[in-house]
């Protein structure tokens, strides 16, 4: 079974599934899982720490600023949606997987 991973470009940027496992040792992009990029996040899950910790690296890793990167569904779940503006799907394939 090969896992899909789609990036969707909107007017702007683009929109992917993240599947975080919080509490790792470092901070790093693990792949593809169940069809979402998998990070690793060293912060916590409490007071949005992991949302924190993920908003920050996509911003470093796409070279955007934070404000650009946003949780748009899973707030408060290890899937979540996130968009990101001024980048391309190719920006994020290259930079994450």
């Amino acid at each position: 079974m090969v896992d899909e991973f789609q990036v969707r470009a909107f007017e702007g940027g683009v929109g992917f599934d993240v599947q975080v496992a919080p509490r790792a040792s470092r901070t790093a992009a693990l792949g593809i899982h169940a069809g979402a990029l998998k990070i690793a996040l060293a912060a916590p899950p409490v007071d949005g720490e992991a949302n924190a910790a993920l908003v920050e690296f996509f911003a470093k890793a796409l070279g955007v600023p934070k404000r650009d990167v946003r949780i748009v569904r899973g707030a408060t779940s290890k899937r979540k949606h996130v968009e990101v503006l001024g980048v391309t799907a190719a920006d994020v394939l290259s930079a994450c997987t």
